[in-house]
C-alpha cells in the first residue's frame, strides 16, 4: 500500500509539472516575436513618460500599456541580468532586464551600505528623509549575479553597490511604490516560475535626478503581468529635478497606494546615506503630506 501510495504522488506530481510545461509553451506561443527579441520599453514610450507631471493628490502609479507587459516571455533562456552602460551624463537612464528564477532570492543579510552618489544625490538633512540610494533591480531579486558581468554563479552574493543599478530615488517612490512590485517578482521566482523583469529610470532632457522609474515584468506562464510608471516624487517636498535638490513643499499631497499597506525593506534603510538611519514615523493615510524623519547612528558611537 505504501508503494502504491508512492507511486500515486509520483505520477500526479509529474502530471501537474508536467501540464504546467503545457501551459508555459502555450503562453509563450502567443508571442509572435523570435526569441532574440526582449522586447520592453521604446524610445518612443520613454519619451511620452519623462512628458508626465505629477498633479498633488494624483495616484503616484500610472498603468502603461494598460497594465500589460511588452517584454517577450520567449526571450527567457538563461539566468543573468543585462546592465546597461551609463549615459554620457553619467546616469541610468537605460533598462536594466533581468531573467529570472527561484536561485535569485538573495540572502539579504549579506547585503553591504551603498556608498556610489548617483546623479542627483544629495544628503539627506535636518531629519527629513527624502532621498535613497535606488536600486533598479531589487537587491532581493539578484541572489548569483555578478554585477560585472551579469552572469549568474553560485559564489556572487548578488548585486552590492553597482553604479549601474543605482540612481537618486525618493523615499516614497521607493519604500511605498516600487516595493509593491519588487515582492510581486519576488513571490511569483519563489514559487518555482521564470520571470523576465526590467526597470528603467527616466529622465527629461538633461536633468540628473529621475522623473520616475518604468517597471515591467512577466511571467513565461502568464501568471505575473504588469507595466507600470511610478512618479520619482516625496509627500511635502518640492524636487528640482535638474539638479536633485528639494525644499519643503505643503500642498504635495499623495495618494498612498492601498497595495503598500503593511509593506517595509528594513534592509534598504540601512544604507540611504553615510552611518546607519533609523527610521521614525509612518505615511499618513490616505494621502502622505510629509517626509518620514530620521536620526542617525554613526559607527564610532556604539
Amino acid at each position: 500500500m505504501v508503494i502504491g501510495l508512492l507511486i500515486g504522488s509520483t505520477c500526479a506530481a509529474y502530471h501537474d509539472f508536467h501540464q504546467e510545461q503545457i501551459a508555459h509553451l502555450h503562453f509563450a506561443r502567443r508571442d509572435h516575436r523570435p526569441a532574440q527579441v526582449i522586447g520592453g520599453l521604446t524610445p518612443q514610450q520613454y519619451q511620452q513618460l519623462a512628458k508626465l507631471n505629477y498633479q498633488s493628490g494624483a495616484n503616484p502609479i500610472v498603468q502603461v500599456n494598460h497594465g500589460r507587459s511588452t517584454l517577450n516571455p520567449k526571450s527567457w533562456r538563461t539566468n543573468k541580468v543585462i546592465y546597461q552602460q551609463l549615459d554620457s551624463r553619467r546616469r541610468t537612464s537605460g533598462s536594466n532586464t533581468a531573467f529570472l528564477n527561484w536561485r535569485n532570492h538573495a540572502d539579504t543579510s549579506l547585503r553591504i551600505n551603498q556608498i556610489t552618489q548617483p546623479t542627483g544625490w544629495h544628503d539627506n538633512r535636518n531629519g527629513n528623509l527624502i532621498y535613497n540610494r535606488g536600486h533598479l533591480l531589487a537587491y532581493s531579486l539578484t541572489g548569483g549575479i555578478n554585477a560585472h558581468t551579469g552572469q549568474y554563479h553560485t559564489s556572487a552574493v548578488g548585486d552590492q553597490d553597482n553604479p549601474r543599478n543605482l540612481f537618486t530615488e525618493t523615499d516614497f517612490t521607493n519604500q511605498m511604490l516600487q516595493i509593491i512590485y519588487e515582492t510581486r517578482v519576488r513571490h511569483t521566482i519563489e514559487q518555482g516560475k521564470h520571470v523576465v523583469y526590467q526597470a528603467t529610470p527616466i529622465f527629461r532632457g538633461s536633468e540628473q535626478m529621475a522623473r520616475g522609474i518604468n517597471l515591467q515584468a512577466i511571467s513565461t506562464d502568464g501568471s505575473l503581468n504588469f507595466n507600470v510608471y511610478l512618479y520619482n516624487i516625496e509627500p511635502g517636498t518640492k524636487i528640482n529635478y535638474q539638479d536633485g535638490s528639494s525644499v519643503s513643499d505643503p500642498q504635495m499631497r499623495v495618494l498612498v497606494p492601498v497595495e503598500s499597506l503593511g509593506e517595509t525593506d528594513d534592509e534598504s534603510q540601512r544604507s540611504m546615506d553615510n552611518g546607519t538611519l533609523k527610521i521614525s514615523g509612518h505615511y499618513k493615510r490616505p494621502f502622505a503630506t510629509a517626509p518620514r524623519h530620521y536620526y542617525r547612528i554613526w559607527q564610532n558611537n556604539k
